[in-house]
């Protein structure tokens, strides 16, 4: 039986991604960024409080889960990684836990490092009848001590040479800062292996030479202080020059809806369509993005198809609730 061209070439890159998936078992990916624990209280609402006009919240359940770089980690491990970290908790309970989930997730811990004056980073967030009704927020603002940064850079040349990829994950705690990012860029561009960043607008212009970034569109905008303009030449000119200013190997900007645009070298521009699927929350979709694609470029996937297979990682978690991860076997039935 003779086939249609573009069935023929849809069927080969179909094999090529399942491909890419079945070998993400065991990739071996350092992930480094600042490390948060999530509580969620969640209930139900039946009346307002008579001393305040205040929802009252009859609480039916309670969990915690890995935050921040800690669900880089969750999603790394969800997709069959061998996953080490390098970060800082505080000597509290919540960093004590934080090291729990990771360890029962599989995950290496040695690299975590220990900061007797900061606090863990930890959000708890009420939910009642599917809706945030509060979130309150414990954590130690402002920079990394000398002595805590010189150890994290300790853990990070100990953790790097055993690493096939890098993911810097920034949520703006104090872990990712100038001299971490002058020792691991620079590593891993040595090594060989891919580095990729979930970038933060404070650090921009020192991710000089990561392998890919991974802004949202406003991210994006912010991040090269550009006020946000709409339609699709004023983007595609965003992603060129942010190309340009980072010297990188690659720039994927997330689009919510409108799916994804991967920028390479070369005036290169590869945009990925959404796949359409009802849309329950998109916490933690930028996670999965940079989790799925580091670990297929750590699979040894051109950049491409590593960014549709994160393309449908994404599209994946985003129908389910709360910060969710994906595995290889749903991955794979998605492309079916």
């Amino acid at each position: 039986m003779i086939y249609p061209r573009k069935m023929t070439a849809r069927n080969a890159e179909r094999k090529e991604l399942l491909r890419t998936i079945a070998a993400f078992r065991g990739r071996r990916v350092l992930v480094v960024g600042d490390l948060m624990l999530d509580q969620y209280i969640r209930g139900a609402v039946t009346r307002i409080s008579p001393e305040a006009p205040v929802p009252v919240v009859r609480v039916t359940g309670e969990s915690f889960i890995p935050g921040g770089a800690g669900n880089v980690v969750s999603n790394l491990a969800a997709l069959g990684a061998a996953v080490s970290i390098v970060g800082v908790v505080g000597e509290d309970e919540a960093g004590r836990r934080l090291s729990d989930e990771f360890r029962a997730r599989g995950a290496e811990v040695s690299g975590v490092c220990v900061d007797v004056e900061r606090r863990t980073t930890q959000k708890c967030r009420v939910v009642a009848e599917r809706q945030q009704a509060v979130r309150f927020d414990r954590e130690t603002t402002g920079p990394l001590s000398h002595a805590t940064e010189s150890r994290l850079l300790a853990s990070l040349a100990e953790e790097l040479p055993r690493a096939e990829a890098v993911i810097l994950s920034d949520y703006g705690k104090g872990v990712i800062g100038p001299r971490l990012l002058s020792a691991a860029i620079p590593a891993a561009r040595r090594r060989g292996i891919p580095i990729t960043v979930d970038p933060k607008p404070e650090h921009f212009r020192r991710y000089r030479g990561v392998t890919c970034v991974t802004p949202n569109t406003s991210e994006a905008w912010a991040c090269m202080r550009r006020e946000p303009k709409t339609g699709e030449e004023p983007l595609l000119a965003l992603g060129r020059e942010i190309l340009k200013v980072l010297d990188s190997r690659s720039v994927l900007i997330t689009r919510g809806p409108d799916g994804m645009s991967l920028f390479e070298p070369r005036g290169r521009v590869v945009n990925i369509p959404t796949v359409a699927r009802e849309v329950f929350d998109v916490s933690g979709a930028g996670d999965t993005v940079i989790s799925t694609l580091t670990l297929a470029l750590a699979a040894g996937a051109p950049l491409p198809r590593a960014a549709v297979l994160s393309n449908h990682a994404a599209g994946i978690v985003v129908g389910k609730l709360g910060t969710a991860t994906t595995t290889p076997d749903e991955i794979a039935e998605d492309l079916r």
